[in-house]
């Protein structure tokens, strides 16, 4: 990941985007705008809707008058990583698969501000509702859709995306966290040793484990439904990792119905390609990879005034004391996953 640079001057002149600076930015590669220019719910990057004199593309909806600008964070990827990820959106959309592929201009997906060290980013409007319950069917169609995408993303490597695993997502956020003073002192011991204990619970769990282009963050607010099937929005967080990592995220209950579920979209998923069981071992760990990824995340960008707005409970001990207590019920639950039973053996 490239180097975090909250605080300086293109990080701040990120924070105040303004209208005019991002209808001056679509009109640079030679649309024209009405002027109308909204801003859309986005805590990682700046996100606006803009409609545009002439349509780019015509599927007889009205939402081909506008397009989806996406500002990208400073510091958050680099140049190289959003081309990957501009790279599996068009190899999932030349496959047919239902996601949104950004438009290109000149053979260019991805273009610079003048002056500025600020990448963004043209999309269609597409329109859809969140899922909420998915029935049986809709868990078919979820398991081959996420089996062809893990097809298309078996073909390439992302050289330089994320590997998700305990020293990225563990180790390595928790370097962060300690560097930067952001735990609670009388919270900080107990933290560190909450990490390094799971961290090393769960290295070997990971040998061995195929892994390839995926979606990485696969939860139901990135899946939109359009005439009831799914489609999947938001590749910013695009890792090399286990397929069971979208799975997981898509039916990441652990009660007995989530399990049904989640057999039935493996299911499917087994008709498009073949699923690694033993890789349903990772759930818990990246369950409790995700809790540490998740408080880093927010601790790099506490300097941006929304998060500090969103995210108020960050610095406060409860939200420390409920991490640590998270943390040691994903351990016990893994060493007693770990723990041999008289089933386990044959007689």
């Amino acid at each position: 990941m490239s180097q975090y640079v909250w605080g300086d001057s293109e990080t701040q002149f990120f924070f105040h985007l303004n209208p005019d600076t991002v209808l001056d930015a679509i009109e640079a590669l030679g649309l024209k705008t009405t002027g109308r220019c909204l801003t859309l719910n986005s805590m990682e990057n700046r996100v606006y809707e803009i409609e545009i004199d002439t349509p780019l593309i015509s599927t007889q909806s009205p939402s081909d008058n506008f397009v989806i600008a996406k500002f990208y964070r400073p510091g958050r990827w680099s140049k190289e990583q959003i081309l990957e990820e501009h790279e599996f959106l068009k190899d999932l959309k030349e496959a047919e698969i239902p996601v949104i592929a950004p438009h290109e201009f000149d053979g260019g997906t991805l273009f610079k501000l003048k002056d500025h060290e600020l990448y963004y980013t043209l999309f269609p409007k597409r329109g859809g509702r969140a899922p909420e319950e998915m029935n049986e069917e809709q868990l078919q169609i979820m398991g081959r859709l996420l089996a062809r995408i893990h097809n298309i993303g078996a073909q390439k490597e992302a050289k330089s995306r994320i590997h998700i695993n305990p020293t990225t997502f563990g180790e390595q956020n928790l370097k962060f966290l300690l560097d930067g003073k952001f735990i609670p002192a009388h919270f900080e011991h107990s933290y560190k040793e909450s990490v390094e204990t799971l961290c090393q619970l769960i290295h070997p769990l990971f040998k061995d484990i195929k892994t390839h282009r995926i979606h990485g963050d696969c939860h139901k607010g990135n899946i939109i439904l359009r005439d009831d099937n799914p489609f999947f929005i938001d590749f910013d967080d695009m890792l090399m990792g286990p397929a069971v990592q979208d799975v997981w995220l898509v039916v990441p209950g652990t009660d007995q119905e989530s399990i049904i579920d989640r057999n039935i979209l493996l299911e499917a998923y087994d008709s498009m390609r073949s699923f690694d069981y033993q890789s349903l071992k990772l759930i818990e760990p990246l369950r409790a990879l995700r809790y540490i990824h998740f408080s880093a995340w927010i601790a790099k960008r506490w300097e941006d005034p929304a998060f500090k707005q969103a995210f108020a409970h960050f610095d406060n001990d409860s939200y420390w004391s409920t991490q640590i207590a998270d943390l040691q019920t994903q351990i016990n639950l893994i060493r007693g996953a770990q723990t041999p039973s008289p089933w386990d053996y044959e007689y």
